[in-house]
């Protein structure tokens, strides 16, 4: 096995990297999980790090590129994996190249982060976009002490979230002194003074000495498009259910890639932890000869805004109708724990479902606390393809200091049956 990455880093946990910016006092090298040595030691895998893939030849079965000392390979395969993630998008506005604009996606971005914050004072940031990072990043920022502000294009904060679990997001931010500029169109970045920075769109002007770029990522699948490798949605790679792609004998895994969504049965590209790592293991169990297929994904995410956690799985009620469903949809609130049990909050709970078949489509949370896990079991009701009426039926745990007899979801669910 031969390993070709271009940076020095090679087994790191990205997903932490906010949470590590949030403590002043923590190092993002305490996310590593594996050095490039214990690969190779270990494993035996041959990892060569700083080789840059230039070339993917799919009929003379041979990659080229250069060295980061500027020096020529090229290498023979009888398998290959594209596992080439994605990259942070950067806005097309004057200023985007200036040193205060970062963004968050590698273990080399994240250091730029700390490093900037620990060699100047920086008291204010602006973030642009609203996504899973700008949210988090947003609460790593206001945890050092700083100042942000959030700014936008887009009228609403997360679109694809229903609009009252949005406004309980919106509330929770405000009340933590964020800034939130929706609608707003950018324009430039600029310095201003010796250290500072402007941020100007056709609303305010907003001063910082950091600004985080934070709108989204795109699969990085030049190489695959040049090789003649079909793409899939938003530029993905396409894959089949065995990860193979166009071309025989050439795999592709993780964020670059896209899979089935286990709802529509259509090809999406849903850049998430699990599907990138349980994709590269069933890659490993192809290419050595024992056969496996991934059934896909439901888009199940969930991430923290300050004292919130906010949670996902399927479809919402336009991207069912996108899909071709008939969808109905029910929103409540519930509490956390029993009614008597001290410390109980609320939980906003929206379900989906189809009118024609009564299938469960999808469901979105937002609370305190209990919303991070409890989100899995509609996660895992949509892999079983199961209807309101047999979700109704399942035997969730209760306890008082977990959850009221009937568990908000199924309170949820048993809302939307009368509906249907």
């Amino acid at each position: 096995v031969v390993v070709l990455e271009q940076t020095q880093d090679v087994s790191y946990s990205a997903c932490g990297m906010p949470y590590t910016i949030a403590d002043g006092r923590r190092q993002l090298d305490e996310l590593v999980v594996r050095r490039a040595e214990v690969f190779r030691q270990k494993q035996g895998i041959d990892l060569r790090t700083g080789h840059r893939v230039e070339a993917i030849d799919s009929r003379a079965k041979q990659v080229s590129g250069t060295t980061h000392e500027g020096q020529r390979f090229e290498i023979n395969f009888d398998r290959l994996l594209i596992a080439t993630g994605a990259s942070p998008m950067i806005p097309d506005l004057p200023g985007a190249a200036l040193p205060a604009v970062k963004a968050l996606k590698s273990l080399a971005d994240g250091k730029a982060i700390q490093a900037w914050l620990a060699e100047r004072t920086v008291q204010r940031a602006v973030i642009l976009g609203m996504g899973y990072i700008a949210l988090e990043m947003c609460e790593a920022l206001r945890a050092r002490g700083l100042a942000v502000d959030m700014i936008k294009p887009g009228p609403v904060l997360l679109p694809w979230l229903h609009p009252d679990l949005t406004a309980v997001v919106r509330q929770e931010m405000e009340a933590n002194q964020v800034g939130i500029h929706l609608g707003r169109q950018l324009q430039r970045i600029e310095p201003a003074g010796e250290d500072g920075f402007k941020v100007l769109s056709d609303g305010p002007t907003l001063a910082c000495e950091l600004v985080l770029v934070a709108v989204g990522v795109a699969p990085n699948s030049q190489l695959a498009e040049k090789a003649g490798l079909q793409l899939g949605p938003q530029r993905s790679i396409h894959v089949d259910k065995g990860l193979m792609t166009s071309c025989q004998d050439i795999y592709a895994a993780g964020d670059c890639a896209d899979a089935v969504h286990v709802v529509t049965g259509r090809d999406v590209w849903i850049p998430l932890a699990l599907r990138a790592n349980r994709a590269g293991w069933a890659v490993a169990d192809n290419v050595t000869g024992r056969p496996v297929e991934l059934p896909g994904v439901a888009g199940t995410a969930v991430f923290k805004v300050f004292e919130l956690q906010v949670a996902r799985t399927g479809l919402n009620a336009a991207e069912a109708r996108e899909a071709g469903f008939d969808p109905v949809e029910t929103v409540i609130q519930s509490r956390s724990r029993a009614h008597a049990h001290p410390g109980a909050s609320t939980i906003h709970v929206q379900m989906v479902a189809d009118r024609r078949t009564g299938k469960l489509l999808g469901t979105q949370m937002v609370g305190r606390e209990g919303v991070a896990h409890r989100i899995n079991a509609p996660a895992v009701a949509l892999h079983a393809g199961m209807t309101v009426a047999d979700f109704i039926q399942c035997d969730l745990a209760y306890a008082p200091p977990f959850s009221p007899v009937w568990d908000p979801l199924l309170t949820a669910a048993n809302q939307l049956s009368k509906a249907l």
